[in-house]
């Protein structure tokens, strides 16, 4: 198979979700919106629900329930991924859908928010049947996503190989070559150079900035890490590449702690080699609790949703805090957090330099013109670091979270699209 484990971003999300709904609801009123723009963004735009047969290799033919929804388009195409899981339903796209707008809002780059899927458990398909249910499901959608309207890319139990199956299809039905269509495809089909770590690249150009706002010199800060997997192993290797101590680190099996510092290239090759993180040489083993109240200056949550929560929040002696993974920390936590004027990096603005390099994926297929890392990398960092001192402008305006500013400007961002456009 060619998917990798992500059993837990479905729930991890859908605790994003709830916790976005919450601050919004009490952001909204803070703000007085109208009657108008209330109904404006209380639903999406438009909402697919598609019925598609798929030849199994016993022969049978199976019938399969897909999604898409486009919630807002006012700043640009719909953009948003495509994931396949069990329990998939209408709701949590159109959830997800939303959190997308809001995310690119933030950032500021021209897209709305989409997402779609299909109720499948990919774990029971092989690969011909995955990539039959792949091009089925894009016959179904063909005529409503597109390099102008509708661009996907990958998400849960989907990847840059499903991705590559999505771009042939549609080429296939629209008869002509389409790359913009997706992104998220391989460097070969038009994918962009630096995707690949590009969230973690993102969220540590917003926590620099943070430092020079905090007059904090890398020299003086120890970094903890919780979570091993994609995001926190970038995050960690860029960090020891800037000159940054990390002194913990932790996976699902426990976590390792070196108060002079740990030698990341080093961790890395004893988790390949042993699978976890846990014994590594010359650090002390410690819990995933023991790791977020260990004795840092920045906490970086990059694993699992509600972490940091009403038990714990009070212990963490972190002056940043940067959530690189979905809703790590709770609403009682972030309470805790501002009361003791703890600086946290929302998820929403710290881990969207995956949507920024999407967007430059996007904006390289469209004019036939791929750059070099070196490029992409500066103006992620241009954008990433644009939309941070956007946040704090506006937090410090309204002193207020960094979470609820960054929320207010996605929605004060998107309505004003729809004031421009007349629909409001």
């Amino acid at each position: 198979m060619i998917i990798r484990n992500h059993e837990r971003i479905h729930a991890d999300e859908e605790n994003l979700c709830k916790k976005c709904i919450s601050e919004l609801e009490d952001l909204y009123s803070y703000l007085e919106l109208s009657r108008e723009e209330l109904d404006l963004l209380d639903m999406p735009r438009r909402s697919f629900t598609v019925h598609f047969p798929v030849q199994l290799d016993s022969g049978k033919t199976k019938m399969f329930l897909g999604y898409r929804v486009q919630y807002n388009d006012a700043r640009g195409p719909a953009k948003g991924g495509i994931r396949f899981h069990p329990e998939l339903t209408l709701d949590d796209v159109r959830d997800l859908a939303f959190l997308m707008t809001l995310k690119c809002a933030v950032v500021n780059i021209p897209f709305g928010g989409s997402k779609g899927g299909v109720v499948v458990n990919p774990k029971e398909l092989s690969r011909h049947e995955l990539e039959r249910l792949t091009r089925s499901y894009i016959r179904a959608i063909s005529d409503y996503i597109g390099p102008y309207k509708d661009i996907p890319a990958p998400d849960v139990y989907t990847d840059e190989k499903i991705m590559a199956w999505i771009l042939d299809e549609y080429e296939r039905i629209k008869g002509e070559h389409t790359p913009a269509v997706v992104t998220g495809k391989p460097i070969e089909l038009g994918g962009s150079k630096g995707r690949n770590y590009s969230t973690s690249l993102g969220g540590i150009l917003v926590l620099e900035e943070a430092l020079k706002k905090r007059s904090i010199r890398k020299q003086e800060v120890n970094i903890a890490i919780q979570g091993f997997g994609n995001v926190g192993e970038n995050a960690a290797r860029i960090l020891h590449e800037r000159g940054y101590k990390v002194i913990a680190v932790s996976d699902s099996k426990g976590g390792i702690i070196a108060e002079g510092g740990l030698d990341i290239p080093a961790v890395m090759k004893h988790k390949e080699q042993s699978g976890s993180v846990v014994d590594f040489a010359g650090s002390k083993n410690i819990t995933n609790d023991e790791l977020l109240t260990s004795d840092c200056d920045i906490l970086i949550p990059a694993a699992l949703s509600e972490q940091l929560n009403e038990k714990n929040a009070a212990d963490v002696k972190a002056k940043i805090v940067l959530e690189l993974a979905n809703a790590p920390t709770t609403i009682e936590a972030d309470n805790v957090f501002s009361d003791k004027k703890i600086m946290l990096i929302p998820d929403i603005l710290a881990n969207a330099g995956g949507v920024v390099v999407s967007y430059f994926e996007w904006s390289q297929n469209l004019n036939n013109d791929y750059w070099e890392e070196d490029k992409v990398l500066e103006k992620l960092e241009k954008i990433m670091v644009t939309s941070f001192n956007d946040v704090h402008a506006l937090c410090q305006e309204e002193n207020c979270s960094m979470r609820t500013a960054a929320y207010q400007l996605a929605v004060k961002r998107i309505l004003y699209a729809e004031r421009l456009r007349g629909n409001l």
